[in-house]
C-alpha cells in the first residue's frame, strides 16, 4: 500500500475482533511512532503498550467515548514530559508519532482510533507513569470487527472541501 492510499483509506475503527496482534505487527506500529519526526529531534515521547484486558478496561474509564480502548488488542499510550516551555511542541510531536503509527497500522490491515484521557492522574496511577510525565492521548489498535467499515467511502460531509481549507499566499 502506498502512503497516499493509507491516507485515503484510513478510518476511525472502534470495534475490533477478539484477536491478538502479532508481535511483528506491534513492533512495526511502535517503531513507526518511534521513527516519526519531532521538533529539534527532541523525541519527547514514551509509549506504553497495553494489552491486558483488565488494564484496558480501567484505561477506557479515564475518558469519555473511549469504549474502543476496552475492546482493542493493543492500546498505545503516549507519554510526554509534564508542562514546561516545550509543552506545545511535545503535544504536536506526539500527534505526529500517533499519525505515523496509525498509517503503519492501516498499511497492514489493522484498525485504530484515537482517544483522549480526561483523568490524567488516574491514568498515571493505572499505568505507573512516573512524576514529571503526563498523558492525554491513547490509540487503540486491532483487527476491524467489520471489514466493510474500512472499505466504505467517507460519509458526506466527512471532510471539509479543499477550497474551504487551503488559502494561497494570504488568508
Amino acid at each position: 500500500m502506498q502512503v497516499w492510499d493509507a491516507i485515503q483509506s484510513k478510518r476511525a475503527i472502534r470495534d475490533f475482533r477478539a484477536e491478538a496482534l502479532s508481535s511483528k505487527h506491534i513492533d512495526r506500529i511502535l517503531n513507526a511512532g518511534r521513527r516519526s519526526q519531532s521538533s529539534k529531534n527532541s523525541q519527547p515521547w514514551h509509549f506504553i503498550a497495553v494489552q491486558d484486558k483488565a488494564r484496558l478496561a480501567q484505561l477506557a474509564a479515564t475518558g469519555a467515548g473511549m469504549g474502543h480502548v476496552a475492546g482493542c488488542a493493543l492500546c498505545v499510550v503516549i507519554v510526554v514530559p509534564t508542562e514546561n516551555e516545550r509543552t506545545l511542541w511535545h503535544f504536536f510531536d506526539s500527534g505526529q508519532s500517533a499519525a505515523y503509527m496509525q498509517l503503519a497500522a492501516t498499511e497492514i490491515g489493522i484498525g485504530s482510533c484515537l482517544g483522549t484521557i480526561y483523568e490524567p492522574e488516574r491514568a498515571a496511577e493505572i499505568l505507573g507513569i512516573p512524576a514529571g510525565y503526563q498523558t492525554r492521548l491513547v490509540i487503540s489498535f486491532g483487527y476491524p470487527a467489520n471489514e466493510e467499515s474500512t472499505a466504505q467511502p467517507l460519509r458526506a460531509g466527512g471532510r471539509r472541501v479543499f477550497a474551504d481549507v487551503v488559502h494561497w499566499e494570504t488568508w
